[in-house]
């Protein structure tokens, strides 16, 4: 099965699928006129700043702020991807592999732009009086009826990518770490999780939310700051790590010491497909929870969500990227930089943390360790939230509840369990709610281009003052 699995994910994985995610990120940035150049100061002032009242403030409709919204879509989305996946990017395509992750992010923030402004337009009221939005709402109500199926197809694999990739693979991880660190056997931290984790999710999305507003800001203290002391410590080999990014994005990376060496097409090919697996854009996760914003026009929300692409990919990934160039954990051979230990046997967080370690000593492996276990449960918090929306879509309110100890089950479960094939079954449902998300995305751009030159045409004219001192 697993074998199976694994041949399948090569298909969906493969060349066409990074070219369709980006091809729609460039494609939508043209159709945008790279609205995310244009636009980026003005939308964290959207984010980070309290919105001065205008005239249409008082039409605001949703669950939770702009704000909380963001924070909800970066737990889930500053993962451990950021830390595993980029040290996995550069032992298969080396330095270069970072400068693709730019590109990919840079061009992944107008497609997860365009999936939250979807999903605001496209959002309906289920019986709580609650908001729902995403892929599924903007396929079905934006495309009409006879795309249904496809509607059907992301939600079936959101609800089930929510219990993998999104539950059970991250209670997997801390249970490493804390076997690894702390002694602590698995069934223990598995039930620890699985507790707090339905402590959290049934409050809803408000105490999802609150909780997410708590995580994110720590999380950014704890690793960016950690990044930033080792960068600092190191200040004379910065200019030489972003030599190395720009030079091997276009040139092979040689053989050195044990390195294998890599062409550019690899760089390339691993740079895409971790920056894509580390900011989500294209997969329309953060859809699902940006249909809760409260906000009254639509793109507002969705200039708050592409900035969490930018944080995600251009601040924490290239933080990782710059201390395992600096360190010499890029090599996992040891041999890039003289006088750095041998870690030929590490890879992913391994890697990572042992280029934390060497810069800050035992320090560093406590603050990678730490930062895992957050963005481990911080993820496993903010993915309820998509698989929730998922599955209400599927079967209604009324089976919320039984998915709620469902997803707890798995919490705990995956602490105890390998899951080699929830793995691979994950990876196969991301990409399968991908090529739904892929095809609204494209086939709306009149939409999203439409309801962008309404917002800063005609919205803004009326509002003026406030949009002055926004921007």
């Amino acid at each position: 099965m697993l074998d199976v699995l694994n041949r399948i994910n090569d298909v969906l994985w493969g060349t066409p699928s990074l070219i369709l995610l980006f091809g729609t990120g460039l494609f939508l940035t043209i159709m945008l006129r790279g609205l995310q150049f244009r636009k980026l100061m003005y939308a964290f002032k959207l984010a980070f700043t309290k919105e001065e009242k205008s005239e249409s403030s008082s039409d605001a409709e949703g669950d939770i702020s702009n704000f909380k919204t963001l924070m909800t879509a970066l737990s889930a989305t500053i993962g451990n991807g950021n830390i595993a996946g980029v040290a996995t990017a550069l032992t298969l395509g080396g330095p270069g592999a970072i400068f693709w992750m730019w590109i990919v992010g840079l061009l992944g923030m107008a497609t997860k732009y365009a999936e939250a402004l979807l999903a605001m337009k496209y959002r309906v009221k289920n019986e709580n009086g609650e908001y729902s939005g995403g892929p599924m709402y903007y396929v079905e109500r934006g495309l009409g009826k006879k795309w249904k199926g496809l509607a059907i197809a992301f939600a079936f694999f959101g609800a089930f990518a929510a219990l993998g990739i999104g539950n059970s693979v991250q209670s997997n991880t801390i249970s490493d770490v804390m076997d690894e660190s702390f002694h602590i056997n698995g069934w223990v931290t598995g039930a620890v999780l699985a507790v707090l984790t339905g402590l959290i999710i049934f409050g809803g999305i408000q105490r999802i939310s609150t909780v997410a507003g708590f995580f994110v800001p720590v999380m950014a203290f704890l690793y960016i700051g950690g990044s930033l002391l080792i960068i600092i410590m190191n200040y004379d080999a910065v200019l030489p790590a972003f030599e190395m990014i720009f030079n091997y994005a276009f040139s092979p990376v040689s053989a050195a010491g044990g390195f294998a060496g890599v062409v550019v097409m690899e760089a390339v090919r691993s740079g895409v497909s971790r920056g894509i697996f580390s900011n989500e854009a294209g997969l329309g996760t953060a859809a699902l929870i940006a249909g809760n914003a409260k906000t009254d026009h639509p793109v507002k929300q969705a200039l708050v969500a592409m900035t969490g692409t930018f944080i995600v990919t251009i601040i924490v990934c290239t933080m990782t990227g710059l201390v395992l160039i600096m360190t010499g954990f890029w090599d996992p051979s040891g041999g890039a930089i003289s006088g750095v230990q041998h870690a030929a046997d590490l890879d992913g967080g391994a890697l990572t943390s042992a280029a934390f370690g060497h810069a800050l000593g035992t320090v560093g492996e406590y603050i990678v360790a730490f930062s895992v276990i957050f963005f481990g449960f911080s993820t496993i918090v903010g993915w309820y939230m998509y698989g929730e929306k998922c599955f209400e879509y599927l079967l209604g309110l009324r089976y919320i509840i039984p998915y709620r100890f469902i997803y707890i089950g798995a919490t705990f479960m995956g602490a105890v369990m390998q899951l080699d094939l929830v793995w691979a079954f994950a990876n196969m449902a991301n990409a399968l709610m991908m090529i739904p998300n892929l095809i609204a995305l494209l086939l709306l751009y009149k939409v999203i281009v439409r309801e962008t030159n309404s917002y800063f045409n005609d919205y803004l004219h009326k509002n003026r003052n406030a949009y002055r001192k926004a921007s």
